[in-house]
């Protein structure tokens, strides 16, 4: 199994817990999803899964594509702890159609030892198309994440990925605003007979390299991140339909650039409060998906 421990930026942390060591039984969570098209709507093929990670039955809740796969990543363990090692495969086959989330915030929780990775690996076959729009991470106090996902897919297929980073729990007690100790993430695609499309990563160490500074994050708080993975015609219609966008009031940033070897787009924002951010990701999506699939997105869902 790929892991993420030889990562530079994790040599701080190789201490193991006083509790259940990295990797021991109950900390390595594996989920395998494969989906394929049958008679005219996507199923859920194949399941794999052990705990801390966790999925259940496909559903099909979005009215504008009945056909596709709707899928909830859970976690039974209230957040990611230190020593955690998770893996998530996930497969469409051709034509295949498949929308995950997660059942919540991704809470990585405090640590005082070790850290924790999680490893993701997404391959489509033609004319596929996935939807992978997790709820936002929350890196609470001294808390070690590093991700890694890596994407498969030929020119035909759509991936369309977004999340969101939250700066810790804002509102917690007094403010814990930037208090954790590392984040790191990396996304790479390819095609499935070629060489990488391209590689993004960023590393954020609040403690070493402060981000509240002009040319890394200033005022703003909220770090929303998508991508648009599609053939140059698509990304081009979305780009058309992205403009610049700098909003004193709320305020929010956001802007779109065209990935390297006509992989697709990357649409960054940057906000103070999360709902700005999550719902400036959402417009980034109805647009991606009216270009890709030609079908309307979902209204956010208003709590009452």
């Amino acid at each position: 199994m790929t892991t993420l421990d030889d990562a530079p930026e994790l040599a701080p942390y190789r201490d193991e817990p006083a509790q259940l060591p990295s990797g021991a039984p109950g900390k390595v969570g594996l989920l395998r999803l494969a989906f394929e098209r049958r008679d005219g709507r996507t199923l859920l093929a194949d399941l794999f899964r052990q705990a801390p990670l966790l999925a259940q039955r496909a559903l099909y809740w979005d009215p504008a594509m009945p056909e596709m796969a709707c899928l909830f990543i859970i976690s039974t363990s209230g957040g990611t702890l230190q020593g955690d090692r998770y893996r998530i495969d996930v497969s469409l086959g051709e034509g295949a159609q498949a929308h995950l989330t997660t059942q919540a915030a991704n809470k990585i929780q405090e640590m005082d030892a070790n850290y924790a990775t999680q490893v993701q690996r997404i391959t489509l076959a033609d004319d596929s198309y996935l939807e992978y729009l997790p709820e936002p991470t929350i890196p609470y106090r001294h808390s070690r994440f590093v991700s890694h996902t890596h994407v498969t897919l030929p020119e035909s297929a759509t991936v369309l990925y977004a999340e969101i980073l939250l700066p810790g729990r804002k509102h917690h007690r007094d403010g814990e605003m930037f208090q954790y100790d590392l984040f790191s993430c990396t996304v790479r695609a390819a095609r499935p007979d070629g060489p990488d499309l391209f590689v993004e990563k960023y590393v954020i160490e609040p403690a070493r390299f402060g981000v509240e500074r002009r040319g890394v994050l200033d005022s703003f708080h909220v770090f929303g991140n998508g991508l648009l993975l599609t053939s140059p015609e698509r990304a081009r219609q979305a780009a058309d339909q992205l403009p610049p966008i700098w909003d004193d009031d709320l305020p929010l940033v956001a802007g779109v650039s065209r990935l390297p070897n006509d992989a697709g787009l990357s649409y960054k924002v940057l906000g103070r409060e999360t709902e700005p951010v999550r719902a400036q990701i959402q417009q980034f999506c109805a647009i991606a998906r009216a270009v890709a699939v030609g079908r309307l997105a979902p209204s956010a869902f208003a709590w009452r």
